[in-house]
């Protein structure tokens, strides 16, 4: 999706159309379109030859660009859990393993990055109760597997703003929800880890609209992408007025969160009130 964001606007900058692409590496205008929208793979081949026909020659700019398709062909961690993941979130894996900076906001539930395992388990039985148990433990697997970045030699930051009702809402039961807030708080000491919660007395607030994640990247050329999924589906927003203005929210939503050392003696308080130490 990067890349093909990438090459869309090399592309759009020298006013070529997409029949005119394609027509360069022996394809379509509507697999320029596919390969534009991050929906189909990429030969090194004809990256080489749409950065030629959208006139980059320089080297080191060519060569992070073709770099970013050799990465974008090579099947990540997540592949080997293809009989339990939707395809639609697969390309979300890839943007949160590339990202330097991750900022979401939950409202239903702890965001799947801060998870237990037991609190988690109870989060996958809610969509998927009749499934084997087989099944449902690839599911938590997967989840605790996808948690491996946070511990990274260059592990991106994590930035959570949470809905206090997602703390209150005894997902999994009340001992499962004391695991899961004496987590947080455990988490929360991290280097790059930053949580915040809005509480009920706040109010309405800039989050009314959902769930939604912010994924930013080390390479400075490479837009923002906002992801908000759904049941079935997801979407993703690289364009710059749609990002602008969930960044926009998500800024809103800090200021109006409790701060981060605030955020900690609100969990313990939430513990206490589970009845945990």
């Amino acid at each position: 999706m990067l890349l093909g964001s990438q090459l869309r606007k090399l592309r759009e900058a020298r006013g070529v159309s997409r029949d005119d692409a394609g027509w360069e590496i022996r394809a379509s205008g509507s697999k320029i379109s596919r390969m534009e929208l991050g929906r189909v793979g990429f030969k090194e081949r004809d990256v080489a030859d749409l950065l030629t026909l959208y006139q980059v020659t320089d080297e080191r700019e060519r060569e992070a660009l073709l770099s970013l398709a050799r990465q974008a062909n090579n099947p990540g961690w997540w592949h080997r859990y293809g009989d339990v993941l939707p395809h639609w979130f697969q390309s979300y894996l890839g943007l949160e393993a590339a990202a330097a900076l991750v900022r979401t906001y939950e409202v239903q539930y702890v965001p799947g990055l801060l998870q237990t395992r037991d609190y988690a388990r109870a989060v996958v039985l809610l969509a998927h109760d009749r499934a084997p148990a087989e099944e449902v433990e690839r599911r938590v697997n997967l989840r605790m597997d996808r948690q491996k970045i946070l511990h990274r030699p260059d592990a991106p930051h994590l930035w959570v703003v949470v809905d206090e009702a997602a703390l209150r809402r005894p997902i999994g039961g009340v001992e499962v929800m004391r695991g899961q807030v004496k987590h947080l708080i455990e988490a929360s000491a991290l280097p790059n880890v930053t949580i915040q919660v809005i509480p009920f007395r706040a109010g309405g607030h800039a989050g009314a609209g959902g769930a939604f994640t912010v994924l930013r990247f080390p390479e400075q050329d490479l837009p923002d992408v906002v992801y908000m999924e759904q049941l079935t589906s997801a979407l993703y927003l690289d364009k710059r007025d749609d990002v602008d203005y969930y960044v926009a929210a998500m800024e809103r939503l800090c200021v109006q969160a409790e701060s981060p050392s605030a955020t900690t003696e609100f969990l313990r308080s939430v513990l206490h009130d589970l009845g945990g130490a």
